[in-house]
């Protein structure tokens, strides 16, 4: 589909699937390339589904690739992963930023087909991520779930939640005592939205050009409500400006 202009002047684009989701044994490859000064925000149509994998093939996986060039600006900000029964899944994401370059990107996890009382029965999930901001990096996370060898519940794991999610914002160059000081003005607001029986937030500065923000919660709509609580916190801030969500984005 063609791209949608944004208020902001920025390009709007969605990311489509021709199959319906991600089926056993696919090698997908996602390459994106925002140019100087260039501002883009990429979402899903709907959640992306990890279909049932054979297990005699190899896992699904998604290669992901992004670079933002000199103050150009990526929004990635995807519906949920949900993972059916049976489903063996790959996701390698590296992310590059150059100087003055802006990034807000969040990955929200699904147990199953929650309506269909299918929780946690996927057999792999392995999530990585790598972000590298003006040469250095700056974030890496790896995420192994093997619920049939390792329950979920587990406090060392989910507990008694079952979605989880990291959002990352970055905007190289800006000096740390900003980021330490929009970490504390989110983590308020991570405070206020905190119910512990239905949904924990923190956030952390990372060691430069960046924060992130983790949450774990038992339904996806609050999960929902908290991410644009702080991209519109994060966009006033760093940009003077509303963020600008695609309406998807929020309600799947």
């Amino acid at each position: 589909m063609r791209a949608f202009p944004l208020e902001a002047g920025g390009a709007l684009v969605h990311l489509h699937n021709i199959s319906g989701g991600v089926l056993g044994g696919d090698q997908l490859e996602l390459n994106v390339n925002i140019g100087p000064g260039a501002y883009a925000q990429l979402t899903s149509t709907s959640a992306t589904r990890l279909y049932r994998s054979n297990p005699e093939t190899l896992p699904a996986n998604q290669l992901t690739r992004i670079q933002v060039a000199e103050n150009g600006l990526l929004e990635y900000v995807p519906d949920p992963l949900i993972p059916f029964a049976g489903a063996r899944y790959q996701q390698d994401t590296h992310i590059q930023l150059a100087q003055g370059a802006g990034l807000i990107y969040w990955e929200t996890i699904a147990p199953g087909r929650a309506a269909r009382g299918e929780l946690f029965a996927y057999d792999l999930l392995q999530i990585k991520c790598e972000i590298v901001a003006d040469g250095k990096p700056v974030a890496l996370e790896q995420i192994k779930l093997e619920p049939r060898r390792q329950k979920l519940s587990s406090l060392a794991r989910l507990g008694p939640y079952n979605y989880f999610c990291s959002f990352y914002i970055c905007k190289v160059g800006l000096d740390q005592t900003s980021w330490l000081r929009l970490e504390n003005e989110l983590n308020i607001a991570a405070q206020q939205l905190t119910q512990p029986d239905e949904i924990r937030w923190g956030v952390s500065a990372l060691t430069a050009h960046g924060l992130v923000i983790r949450a774990l919660s038992k339904q996806n709509t609050t999960l929902a409500a908290g991410l644009l609580t702080f991209w519109r916190m994060a966009t006033q801030a760093l940009y003077g400006r509303n963020a600008i969500p695609p309406v998807r984005s929020i309600s799947a």
